[in-house]
């Protein structure tokens, strides 16, 4: 399947799609999180001037297929942080995360940057450490009324 995507880097002409895409890998895909928890977590599809302000300040690689359709996007911010990892369901196991991780990978080696981090979800830790990274801290987050395990995870580039 991988081999059918393309990567692209996004525009603001892709936010809405991008938000489409985080809303239906939390909402839809498998997880280790409760429906509450979900919903807590992605209460709505993301929009609006706060949304396309976090976007604007990264480096967001999305991945199509051949009719266009965005099946998941990775983000880059400042300092070497990943702040956004999402997958449609129908795309998950494909290698997809490993394509658009090896493209923000290279973009943060070209910025100089020493290493990468991100807070990982219970789901993307175990993605996170095939490409390298080891758990700094284990958390827990709280959002409204629901608690959420995460990870804190680094690679550090050579």
């Amino acid at each position: 399947m991988t081999d059918q995507i393309e990567l692209h880097w996004a525009t603001q002409a892709d936010h809405a799609t991008l938000a489409d895409v985080m809303y239906d890998a939390v909402r839809n895909g498998p997880s280790r999180y409760s429906e509450a928890q979900r919903a807590a977590w992605v209460p709505e599809r993301r929009s609006g001037d706060v949304w396309d302000e976090r976007l604007a300040r990264q480096h967001v690689i999305q991945a199509r297929d051949t009719e266009g359709e965005t099946l998941g996007f990775m983000s880059l911010d400042a300092e070497g942080y990943i702040d956004f990892a999402y997958i449609r369901p129908a795309a998950q196991g494909s290698g997809l995360f490993r394509r658009m991780f090896d493209a923000i990978e290279q973009k943060a080696r070209d910025k100089g940057e020493q290493r990468l981090w991100v807070h990982a979800s219970l789901m993307a830790q175990p993605a996170f450490a095939r490409m390298g990274f080891t758990v700094v801290e284990q958390q827990v987050v709280h959002i409204g009324e629901q608690s959420f395990e995460r990870a804190e995870m680094e690679k550090v580039l050579a």
